[in-house]
């Protein structure tokens, strides 16, 4: 089928799109794991490369992050149970929700309170090892917390870290960079909320705004690093470290669950919730997931029905030569990280064949599901880090979703599913925002 001249493989999904409608759309293109291990475009190896280098600046961060210290320089976050916000969903939206709810705390994250502080945080420590070793600043063998010493930070003062940003991509970029040395510059979209451009211009780093979007901020920013020989760009759009940053996430997570007794098994499936901007925080997440449970994890990313960029390019598979506002969306919404109009090409083409669905979420239940786990579990989290709750929801409800577990014979073992909703951001945010957030019309 086809609507102005765009490929679909629902005419009636384009339909409910442009009128801004909630979906849940199954992703005809997920292939068995066993297909595809042979053939995975990122090998594993860098995966477990970008661990071991993560591990070698732990105490760089325990020497400069405090907040680091009891948990040995690694940044990570806690995987909780919340029954309590389970059974308020089960009352409140009157569905069955299957297994077990637990939130991965990545709002919690060190030093940058969001997802972004796994990928973003890796990509500037990658790029400083680089120049470090290059330069005979450091060996592998070195005690990394070197780094952190005056002459280390001026040597570092020659270079510079560029980034387009809607938000929390530039904090953990920009804090990341400052705290080592680099000079910083951040590009931010016009849907940048003023406190998160406050807090970076507040740690020395240079914020250029722009009266357009996501899109925009990275072309610029781009172009601008590329004239100078001595400046890095963090290309949210294209980059595999940013992706290897976050695929680092799956092992620990394994090991978290373990810790709980529970073991990923075909009796127990694993089902997590990703919400989705450009695609590079829950790609390279779901890409490490896939690689460490295979045909046992089932994914979905979750986006706003204003910026439904990913599953716009996933459907069409037109990835990134296809904009929200090709098909007449505005590209606003309150979730600000996922505020993309068009996908990450790079991401779009690696998870295409993993994942197993998206949905969209409209900005009206991202407050609603803020207050809730506020008042049941008392976590704190941003608009939208509240996009994978919704998901659990679509599951028990949804005919799409129902075929999908029908189809990979999930009916006699859902019951025992381990649910993971992945919580982006909320650490950072000024109280004064979160209650604005939180008393939102009902």
């Amino acid at each position: 089928m086809a609507t102005n001249g765009i490929n679909m493989e629902n005419e009636s999904l384009m339909s409910q799109l442009k009128r801004y409608n909630e979906v849940f759309w199954i992703n005809n293109s997920l292939q068995p794991f066993q297909m595809l291990k042979d053939e995975l475009p990122i090998a594993e190896e860098k995966i477990s490369d970008a661990e071991k280098r993560l591990t070698r600046f732990s105490k760089y961060f325990i020497q400069e992050f405090s907040e680091t210290r009891s948990n040995g320089g690694i940044i990570d976050s806690e995987l909780t149970f919340i029954p309590n916000m389970q059974s308020h969903m089960e009352d409140r939206y009157n569905s069955k929700i299957n297994g077990k709810l637990f939130i991965k705390q990545d709002n919690n994250l060190a030093v940058a309170g969001s997802i972004k502080a796994r990928g973003g945080i890796y990509e500037v420590l990658k790029y400083a090892e680089h120049l470090a070793l290059e330069n005979g600043l450091i060996t592998k063998d070195s005690d990394y917390s070197e780094l952190s010493l005056q002459k280390s930070k001026d040597f570092f003062s020659q270079y510079t870290i560029q980034v387009g940003s809607t938000g929390n991509l530039g904090l953990s970029i920009g804090i990341m960079s400052a705290k080592i040395g680099f000079k910083v510059i951040v590009h931010m979209s016009n849907d940048a909320k003023q406190w998160k451009k406050d807090l970076l211009r507040s740690k020395g780093v240079k914020v250029i705004e722009y009266d357009s979007d996501y899109s925009f901020a990275v072309e610029n920013g781009r172009k601008l690093s590329e004239n100078d020989p001595k400046s890095h760009f963090v290309d949210d759009e294209n980059s595999e470290d940013l992706f290897l940053g976050y695929s680092v996430a799956a092992n620990r997570l394994k090991v978290q669950l373990e810790r709980q007794n529970i073991n990923i098994n075909q009796e127990t499936p694993l089902i997590v919730y990703l919400p989705c901007g450009v695609g590079g925080g829950p790609g390279g997440i779901a890409y490490g997931l896939k690689i460490t449970f295979g045909d046992n994890v089932h994914m979905f990313f979750a986006e706003p029905t204003h910026s439904p960029c990913m599953l716009l390019g996933l459907a069409t598979k037109l990835h990134d030569k296809i904009s929200v506002k090709d098909i007449g969306l505005d590209n606003k919404t309150i979730a600000d990280g996922l505020a993309v109009g068009k996908p990450s090409s790079f991401v779009g083409k690696t998870v295409e064949p993993i994942i197993s669905g998206i949905y969209t979420i409209e900005d009206e239940k991202l407050f609603n599901f803020l207050r809730d786990i506020k008042d049941t579990e008392n976590i704190k989290l941003e608009p939208s880090a509240c996009a994978g709750f919704s998901g659990p929801l679509f599951l028990s409800s949804n005919k799409a979703a129902k075929e999908y577990i029908s189809l990979h014979d999930l009916e006699k073992y859902i019951d025992n599913a381990i649910q993971i909703v992945w919580a982006t951001g909320g650490k950072l945010i000024p109280e004064k925002d979160y209650i604005s957030y939180y008393n939102m019309k009902k």
